[in-house]
């Protein structure tokens, strides 16, 4: 029991003031004074309830996925019959009422085209089902259909990754952190503390970064052009801006282009020449060959750079492009390609994203709700510190003096763990001063009774650390299961209770057994009482 040796005690204190120093700059900033500029400043984040922020609900449509789907397994189904040995010759391919048709030229050739296109349909999900039918109607003529299985499946992985997109946008702002959760199926909840004007946030997460290169159909006729006719197999798109006298539309191929699925890197730069912003962007190994072929095949023809359904530009291919990289211009300012940037370093939103809701949290609304949460914090702990002092006279200032420590460390870690703290948070600091005077409560009781046993102050302290230590763990690990779950299933504010829970059981444990023992062990060294008032 008196075995602590002086590296243990340097040790344990040193553990004990370094994170207690640690909540010393977030103390001072929600007093409202000045932490020292030269000094390390770790501060626990605010959550939108207490910071203020903005609060901002996205919606994608399905239907979008659908066509989507459509559009890739055309491109799929020709290249799979192109590919295939002999090739498989089919008529034209309809894409209407969201199903393919097409007619196999060859009879003889049905079994072999049926072979070609089942790689094409994987399983949707666990329900056993195939993401498409495949249909053979008056025996030459293939229908494929979307399952709706398999349309319930890609809106799921879509969202998915709707989710990761924006979470990195967001994360490229240097916004710290922010809640970004589904909600139900095609709903996305984004909360950004600290965020009072949201117009930002919006243009960045509005906009869906879909970046394609495609060759422009130089055979169709601008009369055709200006009446929205395109040649077959190629489609119109809008410039993204005009000057007077320009077209305000293009003619360009449908299929075979490249797609920025590839990029690897997107940075904000200025034009050599003009000396204009400008986005430069580097493609992987696999999009640096088909860029390289592109432009190798294509030379003097030009191939506009589409965005979001909208031409940035349709320059000439002067000379192959073969190292991987290029330039898209577009009158960009530098805040306006730094954000292009940020979403195609992102990747690409699977789906057009809709902002159907948005409120700000005033931070008046938030000083006042930290306000009176340290107002309970206070009385909470008064009253703790009170009653401990009182029942158990000395060992009642040792839980006072290692509930205050407590305190000071479960705030300093935070801040160094730069976790946020939200209203729920607040209340589970007000639920560990309560709970974490129960280990020194079921400690000092132990003590009591062992005197009243007989035996000597030493062997009863000593005694009833130890037994005591055993009901202290047990239930401590009880509290840490439920903890973790909450934190794994719950939503933003209750993880926020969660982490706060988690963090206050290991410092109330550390602080109530390991560091009242060091003091008791050191008083009866010193004092080497005959009787203790317990």
């Amino acid at each position: 029991m008196l075995d602590f040796p002086r590296w243990k005690k340097i040790w344990l204190w040193f553990v004990t003031l370094a994170f207690a120093a640690a909540s010393l700059p977030s103390l001072v900033s929600v007093s409202g004074g000045t932490w020292p500029s030269f000094l390390p400043d770790p501060t626990v984040n605010l959550g939108l309830d207490l910071a203020g922020g903005s609060h901002i609900l996205l919606e994608a449509d399905p239907s979008q996925v659908a066509q989507q789907r459509l559009e890739s397994m055309e491109e799929a189904v020709r290249g799979a019959l192109r590919k295939a040995e002999p090739r498989i010759r089919i008529g034209d391919l309809s894409s209407r009422d969201g199903r393919l048709s097409f007619m196999v030229e060859d009879a003889s050739q049905v079994d072999a085209a049926r072979e070609a296109l089942l790689p094409l349909t994987t399983g949707a999900g666990l329900t056993g089902q195939r993401d498409w039918r495949i249909e053979v109607v008056d025996g030459q003529r293939f229908v494929l259909t979307p399952t709706q299985a398999g349309l319930n499946q890609a809106v799921t992985d879509a969202m998915d990754s709707a989710t990761e997109v924006v979470r990195k946008r967001i994360d490229a702002l240097g916004t710290r952190e922010p809640t970004i959760i589904r909600q139900g199926d095609d709903r996305i909840v984004v909360q950004v503390p600290g965020l009072q004007d949201p117009k930002q946030l919006k243009d960045l997460l509005g906009q869906t970064a879909k970046l394609e290169f495609k060759l422009v159909d130089t055979s169709a006729l601008p009369s055709d052009i200006a009446q929205g006719i395109a040649p077959p197999g190629s489609e119109i798109v809008p410039y993204a801006e005009t000057s007077p006298g320009q077209p305000t539309q293009i003619a360009v191929k449908r299929l075979g282009g490249i797609k920025g699925d590839n990029l690897t890197n997107a940075q904000q730069s200025f034009d050599s020449q003009n000396n204009e912003p400008v986005v430069s962007i580097t493609f992987n190994q696999q999009g640096g060959a088909k860029f390289a072929k592109l432009t190798t095949e294509n030379v003097n023809r030009p191939f506009a750079i589409i965005l979001d359904g909208k031409v940035l530009s349709a320059p000439n291919i002067n000379e192959p492009i073969l190292g991987g990289s290029a330039q898209i211009s577009g009158n960009f300012t530098v805040d306006s390609a730094n954000q292009l940037a940020i979403s195609l370093r992102s990747g690409a939103l699977p789906v057009d994203l809709k902002v159907i809701e948005e409120r700000t949290v005033g931070p008046d609304l938030g000083a006042d709700s930290i306000q009176k949460g340290l107002i309970a914090l206070g009385v909470g702990a008064l009253a703790v510190l009170v009653l401990m002092a009182v029942s158990y006279g000395r060992f009642g200032l040792y839980a006072d003096a290692a509930l205050v420590l407590n305190v000071l460390m479960l705030l300093g870690i935070m801040a160094i763990a730069n976790t946020t703290l939200t209203l729920p948070g607040i209340a589970g600091f007000v639920l560990t001063i309560g709970a974490a005077v129960d280990a020194n409560v079921l400690i000092n009781e132990r003590i009591r009774e062992e005197r009243k046993r007989g035996r000597r102050v030493v062997a009863a302290v000593e005694n009833g650390y130890r037994e005591a230590s055993r009901a202290i763990f047990d239930a401590n690990i009880t509290n840490v299961i439920a903890a973790v779950l909450l934190f794994l299933f719950g939503s933003g504010p209750v993880r926020g209770f969660a982490v706060v829970l988690m963090i206050g059981i290991v410092t109330s444990v550390f602080t109530a057994v390991t560091i009242t023992r060091m003091w008791v062990a050191g008083w009866l060294r010193k004092a080497r009482p005959h009787d203790i008032n317990i």
